[in-house]
């Protein structure tokens, strides 16, 4: 006879856990005001070609994916432009995910600089670095990217950190004291992937252990990811 599963050795049972990229989830602190702004204040931008630049984990692609809604823009990686761009409307809002030294096609992004100043289209562009970091060889593209609008993002600070972290557990209808999140945030690595990954570690350690969240827990989540060598 088969034997019967105990109800405390079963695996747990990971539901999708559904991510909003609506503007009202985009948190604000001074990490990211002045990004936060320009997005709510398209069309009216000092320039059609903006560049989002910030570390891993800024939350750069969160407000990309934000403005894309807002401007019905297309999103494409910037090692695909040259295959994906000429299949848009000239007149089409773009956004340009991670630029970076070495992925750049400088024709492709060219076009596109140009495409925006003679349609009127606007164009979003995220990076890791600054683009007189890229080392490009093509002068024109060059020229063009001094007319465009840098705003840099900072890492996560405190305020956005948590503010993040309640929005994940919330989302996942955990309830956690704001004690334990002050005790993440003050160790956690700073990036808004970080925050993910730990209260879905958490989520799945719980509900695993038929147990609340702790701060025992917690300290074994940053254990888990590296950031704390012990609880």
């Amino acid at each position: 006879m088969p034997k019967k599963t105990n109800q405390t050795d079963q695996l747990p049972l990971s539901l999708p856990v559904e991510v909003s990229i609506a503007r009202e989830d985009l948190l604000q602190s001074p990490a990211n005001n002045l990004a936060v702004a320009l997005i709510d204040n398209w069309p009216d931008w000092p320039s059609h070609v903006v560049i989002l630049a910030g570390p891993i984990g800024s939350g750069k692609t969160h407000m990309a994916r934000v403005w894309a809604q807002t401007s019905n823009a297309k999103i494409v990686e910037m090692n695909a432009l040259a295959e994906v761009v000429p299949s848009f409307d000239d007149n089409q809002n773009i956004v340009i995910e991670n630029a970076q030294s070495g992925n750049i096609d400088e024709n492709a992004l060219f076009h596109c600089f140009n495409r925006a100043k003679a349609n009127g289209s606007y164009l979003l562009i995220t990076c890791r670095e600054f683009p007189s970091a890229w080392q490009l060889q093509l002068p024109d593209l060059t020229s063009r990217l001094r007319t465009a609008h840098v705003v840099e993002l900072q890492e996560p600070d405190d305020q956005l950190l948590f503010g993040i972290l309640v929005k994940l557990f919330a989302d996942r209808q955990l309830q956690v004291e704001p004690s334990l999140i002050d005790y993440l945030v003050t160790r956690m690595e700073r990036s808004l992937g970080a925050a993910g990954n730990i209260v879905k570690w958490l989520d799945n350690e719980a509900l695993a252990r038929h147990k609340k969240i702790t701060r025992n827990m917690a300290a074994e989540a940053l254990v888990h990811f590296g950031m704390i060598e012990s609880a």
